[in-house]
């Protein structure tokens, strides 16, 4: 650990009473946006990894391609895609990118048992073996957090949360019985792994959205429902440049932090307008939620099926995203739990809220209700307060660079990353 850090952490330690007193910092706009990408070039921003000679790695899971973006964000070179005569071939129809030593990155296939190591250039060097096959969906991001690579090479990600299987069937169920699946508990482990030994530690346990499995015979089919809560109470973590873990928690909003010892160091509780919902207020959101449910649902079937695109030198055709015969999966119906079993406070975020800048920095993406964009806490390496920052409407973060932000906008079906100042 640097000494910058020992005494940032020292500090943190020896003065928990000053920073429990911290005020919540002004909200201030996000700077100007200085760049974006033509309309046609993207259809996601899934991950954005800032290089350091000023060129960007973009991941698109839409059409499935990652690319390289120069200065000016114009189209530099294609990493991987689905032409059969890229270096790189895009197989699953959901894969990852993650940040790996230095410059370099790792593209994730769960579908070929892959891990692909990109260099600084943008050129494919070499393949590894994903070290738990059984965790490869877990190792690609989005809303189970970003994995990170600690100074070891130990790759640090969310666990799959173990089914509670004490009162499921095991095998049909009894004439006039309903099935009984198992259940999916409310916490699930953070877990670091050697690619060298493949050796597997659990570092702490994450609290996650609670799902509740319900399969019901209806007209001679079998139907199965999701029931959950659109607003749980969760956990968020990331891996810093330093190598230490963050673990942002969601129940009183603290944060706990494993230093590079092995020790875990809590910081204090910070400042927060915590919003009190009434009765009408948490039927809003459960019909919010049911909506942005068959949305996510509609979007990630496209995905699947392929219909969200090919690479842009490759017709749907060409690329095989497209497979004849196929139908698209059903997949499961969701349901909300009851009003009564929300919190009485909105939780101070969600699932994978957390962005972490070059020095170290937590960018939590906040619930705080606003139509002129989210805002984000800005939390040191201390776990202090520092900022809080609103996007402009419409923009999630990406990523952040040196003086500059990178922004995810959807517009007319198309995707575009822009480049905002910090200030």
């Amino acid at each position: 650990m640097t000494s910058r850090n020992c005494a940032l952490l020292l500090v943190a330690s020896g003065s928990l009473t000053a920073l429990s007193a911290q005020s919540n910092p002004p909200v201030r706009r996000l700077g100007p946006i200085v760049q974006a990408t033509t309309e046609s070039l993207l259809g996601s921003v899934s991950y954005v990894r800032p290089l350091r000679d000023g060129n960007l790695l973009v991941h698109d899971l839409s059409r499935r391609q990652v690319v390289i973006l120069d200065r000016s964000l114009a189209l530099k070179s294609f990493v991987v895609d689905t032409n059969a005569s890229s270096a790189g071939g895009y197989i699953s129809r959901l894969a990852g990118l993650l940040p790996y030593r230095g410059d370099s990155s790792l593209f994730v296939d769960p579908q070929a048992m892959t891990m692909s190591v990109i260099d600084d250039t943008g050129a494919l060097v070499r393949v590894m073996a994903i070290p738990r096959p059984q965790d490869a969906d877990r190792m690609i991001g989005g809303p189970f957090g970003t994995p990170g690579v600690d100074p070891s090479g130990h790759i640090v990600y969310r666990g799959l949360a173990s089914p509670d299987r004490r009162n499921a069937s095991t095998g049909a169920p009894e004439p006039g019985q309903a099935f009984r699946m198992p259940q999916v508990p409310d916490s699930a482990p953070l877990l670091r792994v050697d690619l060298i030994t493949r050796r597997v530690d659990t570092l702490t346990f994450l609290k996650i959205p609670a799902l509740t499995f319900q399969v019901d015979e209806t007209d001679g089919r079998y139907v199965t429902s999701v029931r959950t809560n659109p607003m749980p109470i969760v956990d968020d973590w990331a891996v810093l440049p330093d190598g230490r873990v963050a673990v942002v928690r969601g129940g009183d909003y603290h944060v706990d932090w494993l230093l590079q010892s092995g020790r875990w160091l809590s910081t204090p509780k910070l400042p927060y307008a915590w919003e009190r919902l009434t009765e009408e207020a948490k039927q809003r959101v459960i019909d919010s939620a049911m909506v942005e449910w068959q949305r996510q649902r509609e979007a990630v079937s496209r995905i699947v099926e392929g219909s969200g695109g090919s690479s842009a030198r490759t017709s749907q055709s060409e690329s095989g995203a497209r497979v004849s015969g196929i139908q698209r999966p059903r997949g499961p119906t969701y349901r909300s739990v009851e009003s009564k079993e929300l919190p009485d406070y909105r939780p101070a975020f969600r699932q994978g809220s957390v962005v972490v800048d070059r020095v170290g920095n937590l960018w939590v993406r906040t619930t705080s209700p606003s139509d002129a964009g989210p805002v984000y806490d800005v939390i040191d390496g201390r776990g202090v307060l520092v900022d809080r920052v609103q996007l402009w409407p419409g923009r999630t973060l990406s990523a952040i660079g040196d003086g500059v932000a990178y922004l995810g906008v959807m517009s007319d079906g198309h995707a575009r990353l822009e480049v905002a100042k910090l200030r």
